[in-house]
């Protein structure tokens, strides 16, 4: 497993339930999980499966380079990342393969995004063509802060590594839902639709985040819109990717917006979302070995559903996601890294985490945790997640409250 966050913490522990699992270079908080975290390359290490779980790797081509050495992989090659890589090559991709997405726009040239701009309406959406941690996207009702916005981006000021290059959105309106599929060069296949909270506060108000929280499954897919997504998203998508010689295997993430007019793909991320994993991973379970290497083996059968739902809250640090503290003591758990009193049905995945000179867990990023529960019910899911998150506390933590009560 190669990753260091609360997505590879949340694949690990799934795919230990079938085997030995070494993740590079992992966090404290997998570590006291009793897996075992190196500092060694992807590539001087030998497994049955490999499993890329950021982006960044994946667009540099690390899928490519275990594969040269004959391993068998869960991620796309460089030419496959590009969907994520890249945004204005992703809506191009889309153009091309017929799939729905939102009007849009890439420029390079300042004058050119303003009067672009000009001709949309709110809400505006801004994203900066690189990568960019799941923060690069504004939308906005403000027409001004819309155009310091472009201003910004296309100067250098903010995302500087992202390129500079940005698209710029008609904004859709609906319920958005995260469609992650498994893809093995010729088939794909479904897990669960899961749905994510982006915003900071309460009512999907404040600043865009990496993501606050989740919940799975979506009840709000039924099998028909399940079907429907399928039939004019993902297999159009395969089929372009076979039409430009392109091999994918791994996972795609489908952001989805269900308008009034249908659905309509926002992104693709070419990895696990997060914090979708973190519901998606408790799910599957010991089952999530065989889903991932027939994905990397070009094996892929049906998936099976899951009768259980599972919620996800994040622990964020005072700060975020401008400028998180780190350093602050995370009162609650035990020397495992998860509740120090255990609650039934709970798993504490750990996002950025370090332990001090005295063996305590401290934050050391943004998104400091994320507490898990699973439960038969949606309800029952929640109130195990909520419950245990409330006895994790650090100085300035935040914590969004309304995670999935809306669906409840």
């Amino acid at each position: 497993m190669i990753g260091s966050g609360a997505r590879e913490h949340a694949l690990a522990w799934a795919l230990s339930r079938s085997g030995d699992v070494v993740v590079t270079p992992g966090n404290a908080g997998i570590a006291a999980h009793g897996i075992s975290c190196v500092e060694t390359p992807a590539t001087e290490l030998d497994a049955d499966l490999f499993v890329v779980g950021p982006e960044e790797p994946l667009v540099s081509g690390l899928a490519d380079r275990l594969r040269e050495q004959g391993k068998v992989v869960v991620g796309p090659g460089r030419d496959g990342a590009q969907l994520e890589g890249s945004k204005a090559y992703m809506k191009e991709f889309l153009v091309a393969a017929g799939v729905p997405t939102a009007r849009y726009g890439a420029f390079r040239d300042e004058a050119d995004a303003v009067a672009f701009l000009e001709t949309m309406q709110a809400p505006y959406v801004i994203k900066t063509d690189g990568l960019a941690a799941g923060k690069g996207v504004l939308v906005t009702n403000d027409f001004d802060e819309a155009r310091r916005d472009v201003e910004d981006k296309l100067r250098g000021v903010v995302f500087a590594g992202a390129g500079s290059t940005v698209v710029i959105e008609e904004g859709l309106k609906g319920e958005e839902c995260s469609l992650t599929v498994l893809c093995d060069g010729t088939n794909v296949v479904p897990l669960v639709a899961a749905q994510d909270f982006k915003r900071l506060g309460e009512k999907d108000e404040g600043p865009n985040t990496g993501g606050m929280g989740a919940y799975a499954p979506m009840l709000q897919i039924d099998g028909r819109l399940e079907d429907e997504l399928m039939r004019t998203i993902l297999h159009p998508t395969l089929k372009e990717l076979k039409m430009r010689g392109i091999d994918y295997r791994g996972v795609l993430y489908a952001g989805i917006m269900l308008t009034p007019d249908g659905p309509k793909l926002l992104e693709y991320n070419v990895r696990f979302g997060d914090p979708e994993t973190e519901v998606l991973a408790p799910l599957y379970g010991a089952e999530l070995f065989g889903l991932l290497h027939a994905t990397g083996t070009g094996a892929l059968g049906t998936v099976a559903s899951t009768s259980d739902f599972a919620v996800t809250v994040v622990l964020a640090a005072h700060g975020y996601p401008s400028s998180p503290r780190q350093g602050d003591v995370i009162n609650g758990l035990g020397s495992d890294g998860q509740l120090a009193t255990p609650h039934e049905g709970v798993t504490i995945f750990h996002a950025g985490t370090r332990r001090d000179r005295d063996g305590r867990f401290v934050t050391s990023g943004g998104r400091v945790l994320a507490v898990t529960g699973v439960g038969s019910s949606m309800a029952l899911a929640r109130k195990r997640s909520y419950d245990a998150a409330t006895l994790v506390t650090f100085e300035g933590r935040v914590m969004r409250s309304d995670i999935a009560l809306a669906v409840i």
